[in-house]
């Protein structure tokens, strides 16, 4: 069995903050993660905003500092434990890893033209020996992403949001990176933009063997792209499991809360909505036992004591629930 591209187990990422008389609190974005991503797939992570969802990404490009745990990069050329990364191997590593930002207006330079964006890797990171190397490889890239040579030319200014958005992901690209993290990558564009984009990055992914890590807070768009996913709650997954199986029999409640929750043309299932109550807890001080103990319709005592490890039963679900099974024999498909 080979290597996963990405591995994380026991991944924690912490913030120290505030201060004064109680001194400081150390904000938990990310708790104890096991991860395994394969080489070349679509891994979707989900969850409410404040799951944690972009610090996981971020600790995986090696973008903020892993405080707890192991996390590893392994290709067909390299192996790199991420929790000691720096130097000549985070330059390196820099080339293989790359992120597409969520708003393409706030992630491109006013200032620059699209040659100059796109270009801008080669230059920095000393990918290419010449200006002619350099405008080769930027149209080769912008080619792949639909981009016209036309566009070079001009400022981000004159694209629209789906543009500019190709631009970005020509940009992650032109180092010929073998991981990327898109967070909320089309959270900003219109719908029917959405799946343009969209399917660019799947045929991206088909034809460079491109493994992407998907973050989104959108159900629908991971049920059409990703085929695996991972569901986040206050830093801890909570569920993961390939996209058929987790969307077709979810097994943990909030999984199965936020599934109830995408919109369906049958107007019979518009009762069978599942409203969480109250606010995900602060990071700062986080329940015992279960996180989503203080919300959860199915709590008894031994949730509000003891943390659920991420079980796997053998079938590739894996979920952190203690009633689990149980729920499942008496809840309704």
């Amino acid at each position: 069995m080979t290597n996963p591209l990405i591995r994380a187990r026991n991944l924690s990422v912490g913030f120290r903050i505030g201060g004064g008389l109680f001194g400081k609190s150390i904000l938990k974005a990310v708790d104890k993660v096991d991860l395994d991503i394969e080489k070349g797939a679509f891994f979707g992570i989900v969850g409410e905003s404040g799951s944690g969802k972009t610090t996981l990404g971020r600790a995986l490009l090696k973008a903020v500092p892993i405080t707890g745990g192991e996390a590893s990069y392994t290709d067909d050329e390299v192996d790199y434990d991420l929790t000691t990364l720096d130097g000549a191997e985070l330059k390196d590593y820099r080339k293989r890893a790359q992120l597409i930002f969520q708003d393409p207006y706030a992630a491109l330079s006013p200032r620059m033209t699209v040659r100059d964006i796109i270009a801008e890797p080669l230059e920095v990171m000393k990918l290419t020996q010449n200006r002619r190397d350099t405008d080769a490889r930027v149209r080769e890239i912008a080619a792949k992403c639909r981009l016209n040579l036309e566009h070079l030319r001009r400022f981000p200014h004159a694209f629209s949001g789906g543009q500019r958005q190709r631009i970005s992901i020509a940009r992650a690209l032109v180092s010929g990176p073998k991981f990327i993290v898109a967070d909320e990558s089309v959270a900003a564009l219109d719908v029917s933009i959405q799946a343009d984009v969209l399917n660019l990055l799947k045929e991206l992914q088909r034809d460079l063997g491109i493994t992407f890590m998907f973050i989104s807070h959108d159900l629908s768009v991971v049920a059409h792209t990703c085929d695996h996913v991972a569901v986040m709650y206050l830093g801890r997954l909570v569920e993961t499991a390939p996209t058929r199986k987790i969307f077709a029999a979810p097994r943990h409640p909030y999984t199965r809360a936020l599934f109830s929750a995408i919109p369906s043309l049958d107007p019979d299932s518009s009762d069978r909505a599942q409203k969480l109550e109250g606010e995900i807890p602060s990071p700062t001080n986080q329940p015992t036992g279960c996180k989503f103990h203080t919300r959860c319709p199915h709590v008894i005592d031994r949730c509000r004591k003891e943390e659920p490890a991420l079980e796997q039963p053998g079938d590739g679900h894996e979920v952190a629930c203690h009633r689990w099974r149980e729920l499942m024999e008496s809840m309704p498909a």
